[in-house]
C-alpha cells in the first residue's frame, strides 16, 4: 500500500509528460513539412546568375577518411570564376602532402596558405583570419568549407548566386553524414548530426555552419568578423553574431546539403558531440536552453512509461495504454525522420541510392539519440573545455579562448 502513492504520483507525470510529447510530436511533424515544402520551392527556383569573383576558403588539418577526394571537389565546381585558398596551420601537417598535390592538379588556380600557430583562438579561426587579411582585394564573396565535405559539382554556384540579392546577408547549408563504417558509433553520429539540418529554416533565425558558408566580402568587413574571431573558438557562431548585430539576414540553401564520409569510434563520438553542444551552450544559450530540456523531457517520458509498464505487466494490470502513450512520442519522431529523409534526397538526388540503403540510420536511431543528447547537454554543464583536431581549449567566454595545449 505505501509503494501505491509514489507510483501513482509517477504516473500522473507520465502521463502529464506523455501527452507533452504527443502534442510536441504532432507539431514537429507538421515544422518538418514546412521544412520540406521550403527544400521542394528551394529545389525548383532558379539560382541566379550573379557571378561575382569568388575566394574558396579551406581550412585543412591531418589525415581524415577521403580527404584527397573531398578536396578535388573544391576543384570541380561549374563556374569558372573562382579561387581555392588551401590553408594549414603548419609545413609539418601530415596532410600538407596531399593538398599541394591537389592545389598542383587543379584545373582552377589553387594556393596553399602557412598560418602559424593560434594565440587566444582556434587553429581553425586562426587559419580563416590569417587567409582572409592576405586575400587580394578582387575577391568579391568568401566562401568558407570544411575538408571533411564533399559538395557537388552545382554547389558553388547555387550557394553564391543568392547574393546578388544586396538585402541577404550570407548564405548557409548544413552536412549530411554518411558512415563508411557501419559500426556502432559511426552510425550514432550519422544520426545524432541528422536533425540538425531541419534547424535550419525558410523564417527561422538561421546561423552559419562553417562547412558551407558564402557572404559578401563587403559585408563581412563591415561587420566586423575579423574582429569577432580574434579571441574566439567557433568561426561559424562568431559569423553568425556578428551578422545579426548588423541586422543581416541568413538564408539557408538546402540544394547545397554537403555529403560529408565518416567513421569514428567511441571517443570519437563523444568528442565531437560533446564540443558542438558546448560551442552551442557559450555562443547560442538561447538554442542550447530548450533544446536542452526539450530532450530531457523526451527520455525522461521514456523512462518513466518503461517503468510503469514493468510494473504494472509484474502486478498483472492492464498495459496497453501506456505503453500507447510510451511509444507514440517514438513513432511521431521515426515519422518526422522519416519526412526529413525525404527531403534531403530530393536535395541531394546523386546520393538518394546510398542514403536510403541505409535509412535505418536515419530514421530508427534518432528515436534514441536523445539519450546521447542528454549526456552532451550535461557535460556542457560541467566543462569548458574541448578537444578539437589534437588542440584542448577552454571556452571562457564568447570572446575569450584560452589553448590548454598543442
Amino acid at each position: 500500500m505505501f509503494l501505491c502513492y509514489p507510483l501513482k504520483s509517477v504516473e500522473t507525470l507520465f502521463y502529464i509528460l506523455a501527452l507533452f510529447e504527443i502534442a510536441l510530436g504532432a507539431y514537429l511533424i507538421w515544422d518538418v513539412l514546412e521544412w520540406l515544402g521550403y527544400v521542394r520551392r528551394r529545389l525548383l527556383t532558379d539560382p541566379g546568375f550573379y557571378s561575382p569573383r569568388v575566394a574558396v576558403l579551406c581550412p585543412c588539418k591531418d589525415m581524415e577518411p577521403g580527404l584527397e577526394r573531398n578536396l578535388i571537389s573544391l576543384t570541380e565546381f561549374e563556374r569558372q570564376n573562382y579561387e581555392i585558398f588551401f590553408i594549414l596551420a603548419s609545413g609539418s601537417d601530415p596532410a600538407r602532402s596531399i593538398v599541394e598535390r591537389v592545389a598542383k592538379t587543379s584545373r582552377v588556380k589553387a594556393h596553399v596558405i602557412l598560418a602559424g600557430s593560434p594565440t587566444n583562438c582556434s587553429e581553425k579561426v586562426n587559419n580563416l583570419r590569417v587567409a582572409v587579411e592576405q586575400l587580394p582585394p578582387e575577391f568579391e564573396v568568401l566562401v568558407f568549407v570544411d575538408s571533411d565535405g564533399r559538395p557537388g559539382k552545382r554547389w558553388l554556384h547555387h550557394l553564391v548566386a543568392p547574393l546578388g540579392n544586396v538585402t541577404i546577408g550570407a548564405t548557409t547549408t548544413m552536412r549530411w553524414l554518411i558512415p563508411n563504417r557501419s559500426n556502432l558509433p559511426t552510425v550514432l553520429l550519422a544520426a545524432w548530426n541528422a536533425p540538425v539540418v531541419t534547424m535550419l529554416t525558410e523564417k527561422g533565425r538561421n546561423f552559419c555552419w562553417g562547412g558551407g558558408t558564402a557572404v559578401r566580402r563587403s559585408i563581412f568587413e563591415q561587420s566586423g568578423v575579423l574582429d569577432q574571431w580574434r579571441n574566439t573558438v567557433s568561426d561559424d557562431y562568431s559569423l553568425t553574431r556578428a551578422l545579426e548585430r548588423n541586422n543581416r539576414s541568413i538564408v539557408f540553401i538546402p540544394e547545397c546539403l554537403t555529403l560529408s564520409y565518416v567513421e569514428t569510434d567511441f571517443r570519437g563520438l563523444l568528442e565531437f558531440t560533446n564540443r558542438q553542444i558546448l560551442i552551442t551552450r557559450v555562443y547560442a544559450e538561447k538554442v542550447w536552453a530548450p533544446a536542452a530540456v526539450t530532450h530531457l523531457l523526451y527520455c525522461l517520458t521514456l523512462l518513466l512509461g518503461v517503468l510503469l509498464i514493468g510494473s504494472d505487466s509484474f502486478e498483472q494490470r492492464p498495459v496497453f495504454h501506456i505503453a500507447m502513450l510510451t511509444f507514440l512520442p517514438l513513432l511521431l519522431s521515426a515519422i518526422r525522420s522519416s519526412i526529413r529523409l525525404i527531403g534531403v534526397t530530393e536535395a541531394v538526388p546523386a546520393a538518394r541510392p546510398l542514403i536510403m540503403g541505409q535509412a535505418w540510420i536515419y530514421i530508427l536511431l534518432p528515436v534514441f539519440v536523445p539519450f546521447l543528447y542528454v549526456m552532451n547537454f550535461v557535460n556542457s554543464l560541467v566543462t569548458r573545455k574541448i578537444r578539437w583536431r589534437g588542440m584542448a581549449y577552454e571556452l571562457m567566454g564568447t570572446e575569450q579562448t584560452r589553448i590548454v595545449s598543442f
